[in-house]
């Protein structure tokens, strides 16, 4: 990279990793405490709040915290119109919600990892969620076997870090057994772990393929693992119905 170019990137790598921390923390940050997760200068982080401040890409409250500006939502309101499987898929999650009550998710992979691209909950007092664009070890979620259906063992082995087989309690996944578990997923074409990634929760998940045939994203029913067999079943086919609607449409 030419020499006079060298600031301009660092300014965007900055910029990059600002929004990479807001995401991560998922609320407002002080400039100190932005500050120390960037490792930048503080004189280049001041510099760099107050420019997408003024453009409306950061807000600051009364507390002097900054966190993305309305600027941001309009953006990420234009992605979702245009993106086609995001628009269909939210359209049909919304009707799955207001017909099950149940918690609906659009997953995906991001690297070497799983990712929460869209959630929807119904408004009773429990609900099962998690957040959007939170990346998780693939091997923690149903989705991930869904999705890595398409790869070879050695990809899949080359591309998941040893650290990602421990789950949160401690428990190791066996590497077999999880290439096992994709082969499963692929044949019966369909996913369901329990008490995996948390204690309490069923995860239900149906891919969504292209017309090649490639999985690009999984649709996720999150229930109570006290739900009964009978219901469960009924989730499951409604779940592999939708997802078989949006790949007719992919």
């Amino acid at each position: 990279m030419p020499v006079e170019n060298a600031p301009r990137a660092r300014g965007v790598d900055r910029v990059i990793d600002i929004f990479r921390q807001l995401h991560q923390a998922r609320q407002p940050m002080s400039m100190r405490e932005l500050i120390d997760a960037t490792g930048a200068p503080r004189s280049s982080i001041y510099e760099l709040v107050s420019i997408l401040s003024e453009a409306g890409w950061l807000e600051s409250n009364a507390e002097g915290n900054v966190f993305f500006g309305r600027e941001m939502h309009y953006y990420g309101a234009d992605y979702m119109t245009h993106n086609d499987l995001i628009r269909r898929s939210h359209q049909l999650m919304v009707e799955l919600v207001a017909k099950h009550g149940e918690t609906v998710q659009l997953c995906m992979l991001e690297g070497n990892k799983y990712t929460v691209v869209l959630s929807e909950s119904n408004a009773q007092p429990f609900k099962i969620t998690s957040d959007i664009g939170v990346k998780v070890p693939i091997p923690w979620t149903a989705s991930g076997r869904l999705l890595l259906g398409d790869w070879s063992a050695e990809d899949i082995l080359a591309l998941i870090p040893d650290e990602d087989f421990v789950l949160a309690n401690g428990r190791h996944i066996d590497k077999q057994e999880f290439l096992d578990d994709i082969h499963r997923a692929g044949a019966q074409g369909y996913y369901l772990t329990e008490g995996l990634s948390d204690s309490f929760t069923c995860c239900m998940a149906a891919p969504i393929r292209t017309r090649a045939g490639q999985a690009v994203a999984a649709f996720c029913f999150m229930v109570s693992r006290d739900t009964p067999m009978e219901r469960r079943q009924m989730l499951l086919q409604e779940l592999i119905v939708s997802a078989q609607r949006l790949s007719e449409l992919s």
